[in-house]
């Protein structure tokens, strides 16, 4: 393309209103990060924040590599994966972009590519616990390439087949959501279970984490669902109005259900629920009308509820729920679309103006539409995830779980060599208090006592090594003053 001035002229409100909003969905990945952290832990919290941060990393470079034009590339006709006659975003400057012509492509792009750093992110939790964070991206540029920008030109590129099949999925429910939620569920199935040992009694370890890291998704999936208009127009505000609606509903929702078994007001189990609705409003805030996303809020809270027990039917270790919050979610918006899609709504955006929508506008076949995108997404993802798994664990030196051992003391320690509170520990197991023998392990000084120091003194009278407290007090040899 010439350097010559643009001859395409974009209301300047839109394209401040898509910047700022891909900006926001740019949010959502340090909230992933703090609400995986927050769910894990306290051994393997670094980890996670780790792996979503790598992760955000990889696929900007994987986006601007070939990951767009895979996913949008105008050139391709075959209906399933686009070319590369974008790769390196060549030729992507200020042409109408492939999903608007509100949009010039570059911006179009970018927005796009905090869609697909949010995918990864979600991914990265079934790493939770026993994965290696190195192999772990490895898989992701994997993942991406031939996992999410197959889904994403299915549905969202001009050629696509779901596009042109007239298939309703507004921001995401299948490459984001069926797509982080199904291969979150075959990559726990590839990895294995955690040990028995690290399945009793696991609880977050900071739920003030899992509220902060809720809150900044929230915020994030403002942008995300209203900035899917592509516009600033009344269709992005009617999508951020559902967004508001199905998740405050489905974490109450959610609540109210796990009150029946502890008889507490779980704020795990709200925040589970707010992510739930959030996920189902995600396909279908910019289709349905308000009273259609009370009904979908209500819908997921209670469904992805009783989906975390299909983890244990299946005997699949998805630790932190992938399956459950984003793939269910997903699924329950998508279907709900093809009951309250309005053509109405749709053409709100001044853009997509007489679409065939749902069933209050009596089309019948929009179900069958809805039900085989969902059922051709979940299958292939599910089976093409397992085999990038299981190829990359295959390769010498990338394999995907840590070792035993590793899991017992923790990823933080193995992989990382930081973490993401430093304490004091004068215990690591409780019958470490008992018997004659006992080892303080943790990062870093105690007090002022260095840990090399710590292991010159011997036990105290109880077995158990001895405190900071009681080295720094021990009378110093030969008037040598205690070490700083």
């Amino acid at each position: 393309m010439s350097d010559s001035p643009s001859q395409n002229v974009y209301d300047r409100g839109d394209l401040s209103f898509i910047i700022v909003a891909g900006a926001m969905v740019f949010f959502m990945v340090p909230g992933l990060a703090f609400l995986y952290s927050g769910l894990s832990r306290r051994k393997n919290a670094l980890s996670m924040i780790w792996a979503v941060a790598a992760a955000n990393g990889v696929v900007i470079m994987q986006w601007y590599i070939w990951g767009y034009s895979l996913a949008f590339s105008t050139t391709a006709d075959n209906g399933f994966i686009g070319n590369l006659s974008n790769a390196g975003l060549r030729r992507v400057l200020d042409n109408p972009s492939p999903g608007s012509p509100l949009l010039p492509d570059i911006l179009y792009s970018f927005f796009q590519m905090e869609f697909g750093c949010v995918t990864a992110a979600i991914l990265m939790g079934g790493l939770a616990e026993r994965g290696r964070v190195l192999p772990g991206m490895v898989f992701i540029f994997l993942w991406m390439t031939l996992v999410y920008c197959p889904l994403a030109c299915w549905v969202w590129a001009s050629h696509g087949w779901a596009f042109e099949w007239g298939v309703m999925d507004f921001a995401g429910g299948g490459p984001v959501e069926i797509g982080s939620g199904v291969g979150g569920l075959a990559f726990s199935w590839v990895l294995g279970r955690r040990g028995e040992r690290q399945l009793v009694n696991f609880r977050p370890h900071n739920v003030g984490l899992v509220y902060l890291g809720t809150a900044m998704l929230w915020f994030g999936w403002i942008g995300f669902n209203g900035g899917s208009a592509f516009g600033a127009n009344i269709r992005a505000i009617i999508a951020i109005w559902n967004t508001m609606i199905a998740g405050a509903l489905a974490g109450l929702v959610w609540c109210a259900l796990d009150f029946r078994y502890e008889r507490r007001w779980s704020m795990v189990g709200l925040c589970s629920g707010t992510i739930a609705g959030l996920v189902a409003a995600t396909p279908s805030s910019g289709y349905v009308h308000p009273w259609g996303s009370v009904v979908i809020g209500i819908l997921a809270g209670a469904i992805c509820n009783f989906a975390t027990k299909i983890k244990y039917l299946i005997r699949i270790d998805d630790a932190l729920d992938l399956f459950a919050e984003h793939a269910v979610g997903g699924i329950v918006g998508l279907i709900m679309n093809a009951f309250f899609g309005s053509t109405n709504i749709i053409a709100m955006d001044g853009v997509n103006v007489g679409i065939e929508a749902g069933w209050v506008d009596k089309n019948w076949k929009a179900l069958y539409k809805q039900v085989a995108y969902v059922a051709a997404t979940c299958a292939y993802t599910f089976v093409v995830t397992a085999l990038i798994a299981k190829g990359v664990d295959m390769v010498p030196g990338l394999k995907l779980r840590t070792s035993p051992e590793g899991e017992i003391i923790g990823i933080d320690e193995t992989d990382i060599g930081e973490f993401a509170s430093d304490y004091i520990e004068l215990r690591r197991e409780v019958h470490d208090s008992f018997g004659s023998s006992s080892k303080l392990v943790a990062a870093g000084d105690r007090h002022g006592v260095n840990d090399l120091e710590l292991g010159k003194h011997g036990h105290n009278g109880n077995g158990a090594a001895p405190s900071p407290l009681e080295v720094l007090n021990e009378k110093p040899e030969s008037g040598v003053p205690p070490s700083n």
